[in-house]
């Protein structure tokens, strides 16, 4: 799920992962469409929920959605469980009965990448980083274990990886419509990729890009910051962030991301400085931040522990 778990769930588990909260038993729903916005001409994103994983949300809080072109359709991350999967396919299929071709896995979170098995039967190319394949197999049973822990058996499926792996650059052809990809050094994960509409100017940030909800950091707060700054560099009209709006400028619409990222990093600069020990720091690094983000105190001290043990011995 894109996003980490918050300290109180780390505390509980142990373990860095994707937005993996509370425990609960979740009811079965039908595989129903997702309301979509059309946020360029063919590309179509839901919005995920400003929450974390319950039973009532089946893990459907990361944007995901679809490129369609002339002869393909490519879905830019398939959702947080097989239910999250189905509800996209169904929302493809009221748009166009083109074959989904392509299916992104941005990185390892499971509020990404758990509806994959949702178009096992489209057999399409999965593309994801060329280190997703490891990151997945060191995490998507734990993963498993506790989304279905969370929304009840089978919700997630067996493991799906990368059929094509991104070393740097590739492309995607939909038919007239090129898809451009790339694979980022450590950032949010270890496996981040993002992807650009040549036709629309539309950047595919993925997770990336975090929009009034707090970012969480599963990777390095210095290496984020400078995929941000390539990033920037893209004459994209567009992006679309792993969480929060379906769309929003570029690049003006990283600010408050880049925002953050830096005043976690001089922050925490400063507490080593002043001699303060990793839970000190936890107390105080970053608050400045708070009444900009949803679920800040989940995720917050988290990011600060990353960002701690990363700079320490700088």
């Amino acid at each position: 799920m894109h996003a980490l778990l918050s300290r109180r769930q780390t505390l509980l588990m142990g373990l860095a992962a994707g937005c993996l909260p509370a425990w609960a038993c979740a009811a079965p729903r039908p595989p129903d469409p997702w309301a979509t916005d059309e946020i360029a001409p063919g590309i179509h994103i839901r919005r995920g929920l400003d929450e974390d994983v319950t039973a009532s949300n089946d893990d459907a809080i990361a944007n995901i959605g679809f490129i369609i072109g002339r002869e393909a359709v490519a879905v830019t991350d398939s959702g947080g469980s097989l239910n999250d999967g189905r509800r996209l396919r169904a929302s493809i299929r009221q748009v166009t009965p083109l074959p989904i071709r392509y299916v992104l896995m941005s990185h390892v979170h499971p509020d990404h990448v758990f509806g994959a098995g949702a178009f096992r039967a489209d057999q399409p190319v999965y593309v994801g980083h060329a280190g997703l394949p490891r990151a997945l197999s060191l995490r998507w049973d734990y993963y498993r274990a506790r989304t279905e822990a969370i929304l009840g058996k089978d919700t997630v499926g067996a493991a799906v990886t990368p059929t094509m792996l991104v070393h740097d650059r590739a492309q995607i052809d939909l038919g007239g419509r090129v898809i451009d990809l790339t694979a980022h050094g450590i950032a949010h994960t270890d496996s981040d990729l993002s992807a650009f509409d040549r036709e629309t100017g539309t950047l595919i940030a993925a997770d990336l890009l975090f929009v009034r909800r707090v970012p969480s950091l599963d990777g390095s707060l210095k290496g984020w910051l400078k995929e941000l700054q390539l990033l920037k560099k893209i004459a994209a009209k567009r992006a679309v962030p792993g969480h929060g709006p379906t769309s929003v400028d570029w690049p003006s619409g990283c600010r408050d991301l880049e925002r953050y990222l830096q005043t976690l990093l001089r922050d925490t600069r400063a507490a080593i400085a002043q001699g303060r020990d990793i839970d000190a720091a936890v107390k105080t690094v970053g608050l400045s931040e708070r009444t900009h983000w949803v679920l800040f105190d989940d995720y917050n001290g988290h990011n600060v522990i990353q960002a701690f043990k990363e700079v320490e011995w700088e």
